[in-house]
């Protein structure tokens, strides 16, 4: 599954939503004259309106069949009630704008002066029903702009959480097992960035997630939002790296990472190995790998170990 708001598009302003249907409509009514120019200047602009709200609405995904993943993410930013509720008040639009042809249509005949004042009470009214869902279209507008720069983790890929304190060395071990082919992404979520890379075993893809400033401090520290985006990583990972930098270096005793390490194990449904990293410096920490991403030791073997706790088996098809 792709990122699912990857190619929403900008949902325009009342105002331009406006001015387009009616710029439209100017132009049919030129092609007509008398009541019948009026009829096509009324039928033009409440298509416009409603078809255009109505694609504001039809571009976002269904919200229950998106992956726990998303959703939570969704939530987090935006809140999926409220971007529901937006999107119920932008579909009553359109289907009014409907309405609002359909009484008018029969009654705009005769002679062209009383079309010409019908038509621009259809048109006022128009205009005011948009009007009133000006406020839900930018709150559209604006969960739009923060939810095409999640990242794209497609949650039906095996992937791997990469988490301890800053300085632990995550970001190294990432890079050095992606190399230069595997271009790293990165997404602004809130004050945070969450980084994406790939790395390829046996035809498989797997995904490596470093979220600097969700997963490197402890629970009571992260605000709402920031809990949530870690309950969506929950749904994703299929293993976990806890790196430790045992040297101290990083700038936090040993015992506060170890804290986090249990905190993160507490949190994730999925095996959780303990990584020492800068291990030429110190080893003086109990853990399941020893590595120096600096000294190219032992990363490898990391990543193999990483991979084999994930257990990913493709599914194959079946041989009848």
């Amino acid at each position: 599954m792709a990122q699912p708001f990857e190619d929403l598009p900008t949902t325009p302003t009342a105002d331009e939503l406006v001015d387009t249907a009616f710029s439209r409509a100017a132009r049919a009514g030129r092609a007509k004259s008398g009541f019948e120019a009026q009829q096509s200047m009324l039928m033009t602009a409440s298509n416009v309106l409603s078809d255009n709200l109505e694609n504001v609405v039809t571009s976002w995904p269904d919200f229950d069949g998106l992956d726990p993943f998303y959703y939570e993410l969704a939530d987090a930013i935006a809140g999926v009630d409220d971007l529901r509720q937006h999107l119920s008040e932008v579909g009553w639009a359109s289907r009014k704008t409907g309405e609002i042809r359909r009484e008018y249509e029969g009654r705009i005949a005769g002679d062209a002066d009383t079309a010409t004042k019908l038509r621009k009470q259809a048109f006022a009214r128009l205009a005011d029903v948009v009007e009133e869902v000006d406020g839900d279209l930018r709150a559209l507008n604006d969960a739009r702009n923060a939810l095409n720069q999640l990242p794209d983790v497609r949650p039906d890929e095996p992937t791997i959480v990469v988490a301890g304190y800053p300085n632990v060395g995550k970001s190294s071990f990432v890079n050095a097992v992606t190399r230069a082919d595997n271009p790293i992404d990165t997404y602004p979520f809130t004050t945070t960035s969450i980084h994406v890379g790939h790395v390829e075993r046996d035809r498989i893809r797997y995904q490596l997630v470093d979220t600097p400033g969700l997963l490197d401090r402890p629970a009571e520290e992260r605000n709402e939002i920031e809990s949530q985006a870690v309950s969506a990583l929950e749904h994703a990972a299929d293993a976990v790296l806890v790196l430790v930098d045992a040297s101290g270096e990083c700038g936090y005793p040993l015992d506060v990472q170890l804290d986090l390490r249990d905190d993160v194990a507490g949190l994730f449904d999925a095996p959780v190995l303990t990584v020492c990293n800068k291990a030429d410096r110190s080893r003086d920490v109990e853990a399941d790998y020893y590595m120096s991403v600096t000294e190219d030791e032992g990363v490898e073997g990391v990543l193999d170990a990483a991979i084999d706790a994930v257990g990913y088996e493709p599914e194959l098809p079946f041989d009848e």
